[in-house]
C-alpha cells in the first residue's frame, strides 16, 4: 500500500498541479471570459433573441467556407457557433464564430485548439489543458488514466493514515485516529508540519476529492466508468460516448438547420408529455455527422444545475428519427448519481459559495501534490543518509526517519 501510494503520487504529481490549477481557473470561467473578452460576452441586453436557425444562417452568411457543427446559446447575450471547413475548401482560421444573441452581429472569431495568439482565446485555451492537456484526444486518454489512478489512490492514502493495531493501548480507534486530522505546528520540524499538512488535508477533504477523481473518470475513460456504474446503478452511457454504429454513406445531406430545429422541437414536446418534464429553454445544438444524429439539449424541470442544461433528445440526422432521450434525473438512478458528479465536478450548483470552494480546492490539490513529491524526497534523501553513514545511525528524532505509525508510514 505505501509502494501504490508513493508511486501513484510521484506519476500523478504533474498532470494534479495541471488540473488543479486550471480547474481552479475555471471554477469562474464566464467572469474570466468577460473579464479578459468582454467584445465576445456582452452580457444580457434588451430583445429577443434569434432562435437557433436564424442564428445558423447568419453564421453561413458570415463564414460561406465553413460547416456549423454546434450552436450553443449562453447567458452572457452571445451565442457560440462552432464551425468546420468544408471538405471543398481550405482549413479555416477559425473554429468558433460568436454571435448576438438578438441582433445576429459578429462578435469575434476565435481558435479552440493549439496555443493561444489573443486575450479572448485564453480561457479557452486554459479549458484545453483542462480536459485534454491541450493535446486532443491522447490528451483526455492520459486524464483519464490519472483519474482512474487517483480514485483508487484516494482508498489507498485513507487507509494508510489508519493507526497501527495496538492490542496494548488502552485507547479508542478514533482517540488514535484522530492525530491524522490534525496539524501539529509546534511539532519543531519542518518536515513534520509538512507531512499532517499532506495527511489532514486529504483526510479533511477526501469526499471532495474522490468526486472530482472518478468524475473525471467519468468525462475521459466514459467506457469504463459505464461498466463500473451499471454494476451498482440502473445506468446508461450517454449517446455521445456510445461506440460509433456502421454507416454507409450513401451521399445524402443530414437534414438543414431549419427542418433538425423543427423535428427537435416536436420531439421535446412529445417526450416532455409522454415523460413529465416541463422544458424552460434550449441550451445547445449539435450535429453528429459521423453518427448520422443531431443533439437537441435544453434546461428542463429535471435539470439540478445552476445554469445550462443537460435534458438532451438525439435523433436522425437524415430522417428525424428519435434515437435517444436522456433526462439528468428522474429516469434512471445511474444518470441521477451522473449528474450530480459531473455538475460539482463543474461547480455548477449551490452558487457561488460553491465555486469559491473549488477554486480554493485546485489550489489545496496542489498543495497535496507538492507537500508528496517533497514528503518522498525527504525520506528518499533519509535512507541514502543512513546507506552513506551506516544503519547504526539512525536520523534525528524529528526527521522523516522517525515515524513508525501506519499513517506516518503514508509517503514513506
Amino acid at each position: 500500500m505505501v509502494l501504490a501510494h508513493r508511486w501513484a503520487g510521484l506519476t500523478m504529481a504533474a498532470f494534479l498541479v495541471v488540473v488543479g490549477l486550471t480547474g481552479g481557473l475555471l471554477a469562474f470561467r464566464p467572469e474570466l471570459n468577460r473579464l479578459l473578452a468582454p467584445e465576445l460576452f456582452p452580457g444580457p441586453h434588451g430583445g429577443s433573441k434569434l432562435e437557433m436557425p436564424a442564428l445558423a444562417r447568419r453564421a453561413e452568411q458570415l463564414a460561406p467556407d465553413g460547416r456549423i457543427v454546434s450552436i450553443e446559446l449562453k447567458d452572457d447575450g452571445s451565442a457560440t457557433i462552432t464551425m468546420e471547413a468544408r471538405a471543398e475548401v481550405s482549413p479555416l482560421d477559425f473554429d468558433t464564430l460568436y454571435l448576438d444573441d438578438v441582433s445576429g452581429a459578429e462578435l469575434g472569431r476565435i481558435r479552440l485548439s493549439g496555443m493561444p495568439t489573443k486575450v479572448s482565446e485564453i480561457m479557452p485555451f486554459v479549458y484545453s489543458v483542462h480536459t485534454q492537456l491541450a493535446a486532443g484526444d491522447l490528451g483526455g486518454w492520459i486524464l483519464g488514466i490519472v483519474a482512474l489512478i487517483w480514485t483508487l489512490d484516494c482508498f489507498v492514502a485513507v487507509y494508510l493514515t489508519l493507526p497501527a493495531r495496538s492490542p496494548r493501548s488502552s485507547k479508542s480507534f478514533f482517540t488514535r485516529w484522530k492525530s491524522a486530522w490534525l496539524v501539529k505546528l509546534r511539532s519543531g520540524s519542518a518536515y513534520r508540519v509538512n507531512f499532517d499538512i499532506h495527511r489532514a488535508a486529504g483526510l479533511w477533504l477526501w469526499t471532495a476529492l474522490l468526486i472530482f477523481a472518478w468524475s473525471g473518470v467519468y468525462m475521459d475513460l466514459n467506457g469504463f466508468y459505464t461498466q463500473v456504474t451499471e454494476l451498482v446503478f440502473d445506468y446508461e452511457q450517454p449517446f455521445w460516448a456510445r461506440p460509433l454504429a456502421p454507416r454507409l454513406d450513401d451521399g445524402r445531406e443530414p437534414l438543414d438547420w431549419e427542418e433538425a430545429y423543427n423535428v427537435a422541437l416536436r420531439l421535446t414536446e412529445q417526450q416532455s408529455k409522454a415523460r413529465a418534464f416541463g422544458v424552460e429553454h434550449p441550451i445547445a445544438f449539435y450535429l453528429m455527422r459521423d453518427k448520422g444524429v443531431y443533439e437537441y439539449v435544453v434546461r428542463s424541470s429535471r435539470d439540478v444545475g445552476d445554469k445550462g442544461g443537460r435534458t438532451m433528445i438525439d435523433f436522425d440526422a437524415y430522417t428525424g428519427a428519435l434515437e435517444s432521450v436522456s433526462l439528468p434525473t428522474g429516469q434512471r438512478s445511474g444518470t441521477t448519481f451522473t449528474t450530480w458528479l459531473v455538475e460539482l465536478h463543474m461547480a455548477n450548483v449551490f452558487g457561488v459559495i460553491y465555486r469559491t470552494f473549488v477554486c480554493a480546492l485546485g489550489v489545496i490539490i496542489i498543495v497535496l501534490s507538492a507537500t508528496g513529491v517533497f514528503i518522498w524526497w525527504g525520506k528518499r534523501r533519509a535512507r541514502r543518509a543512513r546507506a552513506h553513514h551506516g544503519r547504526g545511525k539512525g536520523p534525528a528524532s524529528t526527521g522523516p526517519g522517525a515515524m513508525n505509525t501506519r499513517s506516518d508510514l503514508a509517503c514513506r
